[in-house]
């Protein structure tokens, strides 16, 4: 297990914007004069909170139990606290922003969290005091405020067995994972109950005194929420990358009032649907490019990113004008504001903006697109022959597969009137086939980006397209060529092909050592149209069904065979002079396809259409196509320890025979 930390951050106070530091400062010294702080600002030494840090629970992906956290209770004690969390990993608080102390620190059984005291001093402090306040007092719906963790810890998987340092419990907006105000121990003039009238130490203040007070109160912490609600209109349009018009005009709307900060979300999420409609076609530019339009949309991105790979564009982005990415670098940077490699994700200087989207998310959903695109053009080269001649189905499970056979019931007997009905021999089919699992990943080193080797990422889908059709290809081509030429062995104890009578246990009548002609097409069409039907694998019955009465539609052949096979089938391509094999080879009776795993020059097969009656069969539990998804995330194991991050490829399949009687092979 690894050392790991995590900061349980809010939306809006994930990072904090350089510009607005003086805006901040400037808030929590007016809030400290009119608070009764000294002329630097800070809060009154009295003012002081019953504080939840954080309670038992998942946060930001980690799961925090009770026995954890009370286990760490010293390390809460004298935890600083500061305005708002640092920008990045390996920055560090500003002393400006220290607002408080924690002490007190005790585990609260009922609400499964750590409660500490907090006493507001330093520079912030008087605006957390004023905050703490104005926000214990104010019935719903009240603000996002809270307390947020900034700690170091050990994790099994994702589950945290040891805290091993608190870096600080910061006042932010949104807070992650339980922090927040529970009640005022004491206030500058005396105590503040969340609901009742003001008390002096010494009893009840007359009425008058109670009415000043309360409105001294009331205008104090309302220019405490105008400067909060100023900082976060500055925070929020700094963020959010809109034309300048734009934000002006959003400027105009909410500057010098109170308002709540989803008003504020509501009318950026407007204006971006509305410029984006307007300056969609803006969109990535070269190695140094900049947002010269709307960056925000994870439709420009996504497109920008397909295009990169050469994947096919989800039909909802087939009309959408994106520019090219330059390359991996520029997306990499782009989306996470990585530009030192940390690993990391830092919005704050990604240059495209994004929602939803998470760069090894992108990634991996254009690299499959682009698997299919390949597939498909290897399908279209012919290395899908398998397709052709076996019969591909789903399965819900990865238990053992047992084929369904053809035609076990030859007929329905008759029934006279007011007779019995009899029981029919339903022929068992014993076939079965087990799941194969292949893979591997594939792995994006930050060197590999950082070199920008987009040419050897974009190969990745063809190269996985091309293994995982060679492997089914080489899997099917096997089932002709296994056991020096006969096939595997089958339940009734036969070889897939041997010359044995059908008429004898494990005798299948499907194999003969003819050189492929005209003739002997015709010959071997004729041996598998009049191959018996089972009806049980039981002495007495064997070679007992009903004709199969099925022509074989495929000649498969090695490629020195393909021009024979060919002329068999296609009799216009015969170059012979006097021929007269106008008969049954027709190009509707049957086709020639190229095995490209068969090196002998001279053995041949032929097989049924697998529609009709199944031969070789093709299990697969996720798709036919291999599927490529993420192994981890940002903060996963092999980011961390290898710069890595790691896509994972993997594929399902079983291959199997269902029944013999479709398939025949001449092994010459």
């Amino acid at each position: 297990m690894e050392e790991r930390r995590v900061r349980f951050v809010g939306r809006a106070a994930e990072h904090s914007a350089p510009e607005n530091d003086a805006a901040k400062n400037a808030a929590a010294q007016n809030a400290a004069a009119q608070n009764g702080g000294g002329e630097n600002g800070t809060a009154n030494s009295a003012a002081a909170f019953e504080v939840m840090l954080i309670t038992e629970g998942q946060g930001n992906g980690w799961n925090f139990s009770g026995k954890v956290l009370r286990e760490s209770l010293k390390l809460w004690e004298g935890a600083e606290c500061f305005v708002d969390h640092v920008g990045g990993w390996g920055s560090e608080h500003s002393v400006r922003d220290l607002c408080g102390v924690f002490y007190d620190v005790s585990f609260d059984e009922a609400a499964k969290g750590v409660r500490a005291k907090l006493k507001a001093l330093g520079p912030s402090g008087a605006l957390a005091a004023s905050l703490g306040r104005e926000w214990l007092m104010e019935p719903e719906p009240r603000p996002a405020v809270g307390f947020s963790a900034d700690v170091g810890f050990k994790a099994n998987g994702r589950d945290v067995v040891e805290i091993l340092r608190v870096y600080s419990v910061d006042l932010v907006f949104e807070p992650a994972r339980g922090g927040a105000f529970v009640r005022a121990l004491n206030s500058i003039e005396g105590r503040v109950p969340r609901h009742g009238s003001l008390q002096d130490s010494g009893g009840m203040m007359d009425s008058q005194e109670q009415l000043m007070e309360q409105a001294q109160l009331a205008e104090s912490t309302r220019a405490v929420r105008a400067q909060m609600c100023g900082y976060l209109l500055d925070s929020g349009l700094a963020a959010s990358r809109l034309p300048n018009a734009v934000q002006q005009q959003i400027r105009k709307q909410f500057s010098g009032k109170l308002f709540e900060p989803s008003e504020l979300n509501a009318a950026l999420e407007d204006a971006r649907k509305m410029v984006s409609e307007l300056v969609g076609g803006a969109t990535v530019q070269g190695p140094r490019s900049v947002v010269s339009g709307m960056f925000n949309s994870d439709d420009q991105l996504t497109a920008a990113a397909y295009d990169l790979f050469g994947a096919e564009r989800p039909k909802e982005l087939e009309g959408l004008h994106a520019a090219r990415l330059s390359g991996i670098k520029e997306l990499y940077l782009g989306m996470t504001g990585d530009v030192d490699l940390y690993g990391g994700v830092y919005l704050e200087r990604a240059r495209f903006q994004h929602t939803t989207l998470t760069f090894v998310g992108l990634v991996k959903n254009a690299l499959n697109k682009a698997l299919v695109r390949h597939w498909n053009q290897l399908g279209r080269a012919g290395y899908d022959w398998w397709q052709k001649i076996a019969h591909v189905e789903h399965f819900e499970t990865l238990n053992q597969v047992t084929w369904v056979i053809f035609g076990s019931v030859g007929s329905l007997p008759s029934v006279a009137e007011g007779a019995e009905y009899t029981e029919l021999k339903i022929g068992d089919s014993p076939e079965t086939s087990n799941f194969v699992k292949y893979g591997g990943y594939i792995g994006i080193t930050l060197e590999a980006i950082d070199r920008d080797e987009t040419r050897k990422l974009r190969a990745v889908p063809r190269e996985l397209a091309s293994a995982a059709m060679r492997n089914i290809s080489a899997l099917c081509a096997a089932v002709f060529t296994d056991n020096a030429g006969v096939g595997p062995t089958l339940a009734d104890g036969g070889a897939l092909f041997n010359s044995t009578a059908v008429t004898t246990a494990g005798g299948h009548a499907n194999l003969r050592t003819n050189a492929l002609s005209s003739g002997e097409w015709d010959a071997v069409q004729s041996a598998v149209f009049n191959q018996p039907m089972l009806v049980a694998n039981e002495t007495g019955y064997y070679g007992t069904g009903k004709k199969l009465a099925v022509h074989p539609r495929y000649l498969l052949v090695p490629r020195a065979l393909w021009l024979t096979g060919a002329q068999i089938l296609y009799p216009a391509l015969e170059r012979a002079s006097g021929y007269n094999t106008q008969n049954l080879q027709r190009g509707e009776q049957g086709d020639v396809i190229v095995v490209p795993e068969w090196t002998d020059a001279n053995d041949w097969a032929a097989v049924c259409d697998p529609e009709i009656v199944p031969g070789v069969c093709i299990g697969e539990r996720f798709g036919l196509m291999p599927e490529i998804y993420i192994a981890g995330d940002e903060s996963s194991p092999a980011l961390f320890m290898n710069d890595e991050s790691r896509i994972k490829v993997r594929h399902f399949v079983a291959v199997g025979v269902a029944d013999f009687r479709p398939l025949h092979k001449s092994n010459v």
